[in-house]
């Protein structure tokens, strides 16, 4: 699949349409700093903006979409439930709130963020279902347009599966060079889920990685944009943060160059090394 600008976009299983980088907030601090970086990247051409419930934010997200001035139906809104909301009322309100919070009449993707937290760890399975009979119903009344996952692993999905009615569209992992989860990857690929990257630059680490400055030299470009560049070469859908403007404009200045088979085997082969990786399955959050 061959990208040609940021305003090209992947087709999610039941044929929504979502451009091809997202704007990450997470770990984007409430206020002033979110809401001018989600201006900022909207002024940038960002149309793909990723939230959650966690990261305390969306209030301040949604002041950036307002004073931005694009068009709600122009962009594409994610955010996601967080641990405290499982289960079918509680996702039911926690819907509702980030709906108020972000200032908008729907969402565009809703993703459940964690599969098994220590809070539901001995009853995921059932709490995990009920979520998502009410996200389900949100489909349904029209207030998300796609839903999915996020931090899942196949038997999350397989449990998952047992009892959904509508296919979640997404699984967004930790995707980078360092950490290829290559058994998720291939879960989402079997099931046709997109898989979407957080922490698409290793939180920051692979930025100094000489593998990575190698090959930004041979192209010409930063590390930061050899790294985005390695997600869609993979059909990943990166969602890198930043919160000074000449970064976020930076981020999706991706489309005048390639990486050859010889540059991504490279990339490909620092998976890893870096000692990011997270493993959903002892996570405590």
């Amino acid at each position: 699949m061959k990208f040609n600008s940021i305003e090209d976009t992947y087709t999610l299983n039941n044929g929504v349409k979502i451009p091809i980088i997202g704007f990450g907030t997470w770990q984007t601090p409430d206020g002033d700093v979110a809401k001018h970086a989600v201006e900022s990247a909207l002024n940038a051409g960002y149309r793909h903006i990723d939230t959650a419930a966690a990261y305390g934010n969306e209030e301040s997200v949604g002041e950036g979409i307002k004073r931005s001035g694009v068009n709600r139906h122009d962009l594409f809104i994610t955010t996601k439930l967080w641990n405290a909301d499982h289960g079918y009322k509680l996702t039911k309100e926690a819907i509702d709130r980030s709906l108020q919070k972000l200032k908008v009449d729907y969402l565009d993707l809703y993703l459940i963020h964690w599969p098994n937290p220590a809070l539901i760890r001995d009853h995921w399975i059932e709490a995990n279902a009920e979520s998502w009979r009410a996200m389900e119903e949100a489909v349904q009344a029209g207030k998300i347009r796609a839903i999915g996952v996020s931090n899942f692993r196949k038997h999350h999905l397989d449990e998952l599966l047992k009892t959904a009615e509508i296919k979640p569209a997404v699984n967004q992992i930790m995707l980078n060079p360092s950490d290829l989860q290559l058994e998720v990857v291939k879960t989402n690929n079997d099931l046709g889920l997109l898989s979407e990257a957080y922490s698409p630059l290793g939180t920051g680490g692979l930025l100094e990685n000489e593998v990575v400055n190698e090959i930004a030299n041979e192209v010409e470009k930063s590390p930061a944009q050899v790294l985005i560049r390695w997600s869609l070469k993979h059909e990943f859908l990166p969602l890198p943060k930043s919160v000074h403007d000449k970064y976020i404009t930076a981020n999706i200045d991706v489309f005048d160059f390639d990486l050859n088979n010889e540059q991504m085997e490279k990339l490909d082969g620092l998976h890893g090394v870096s000692g990011l990786a997270t493993d959903p399955d002892k996570a405590n959050f």
